[in-house]
């Protein structure tokens, strides 16, 4: 059986509808997903609120209730009939995010079992078929086929075959001999 590897982070939870939602409600701003077209948070933030910025990340809640990406939760089951499915989040950057993504993905994700979370700092270490991840740089490393799921932060990234959402990734792999 073969293997996808899926990224959590803005794949399958929508970490950055938190993120603005915690930075605009503390700094009394109004920066939209729009606004961060081909940006990250962090480029568009002045360097002064750039530790609280690292301090929501680093909040016991803030993992613990994130929206689901549309689709994800069907599409994913659907493929675990036929493909085996591993969560790769990159949890180490964030040690506190271990107990609320391994709730977070129990809660939403119940048919995939915790023996496939793997939560590491570098996902050059993932020996898988393919791997959908919103970071470039995690695809470069990557030795299958990487699929680029969008996000505002990765609108200028080229070179990569591009999913801009859990629809086109069903379509994909519908498409394609597995």
């Amino acid at each position: 059986m073969q293997r996808i590897c899926v990224d959590m982070d803005e794949v399958m939870a929508d970490t950055l509808a938190e993120h603005l939602r915690r930075y605009n409600e503390t700094f009394d701003e109004a920066v939209t997903v729009r606004d961060l077209a081909g940006k990250g948070l962090w480029q568009v933030a002045p360097t002064d609120r750039q530790q609280q910025l690292r301090a929501f990340l680093d909040a016991e809640d803030f993992f613990e209730d994130l929206p689901l990406m549309p689709g994800a939760q069907e599409v994913l089951e659907d493929l675990s009939a036929r493909f085996e499915i591993f969560v790769a989040t990159q949890a180490m950057t964030v040690p506190n995010s271990l107990g609320p993504k391994y709730r977070w993905l129990q809660r939403h994700f119940p048919f995939i079992p915790p023996t496939h979370y793997v939560f590491c700092g570098n996902k050059s270490i993932l020996r898988a078929d393919y791997l959908i991840d919103d970071l470039p740089q995690n695809l470069l490393r990557f030795e299958g086929q990487g699929l680029l799921f969008t996000a505002p932060h990765n609108l200028g990234a080229t070179g990569f075959t591009r999913v801009d959402n859990w629809q086109q990734v069903a379509q994909y792999f519908r498409g394609n001999p597995y």
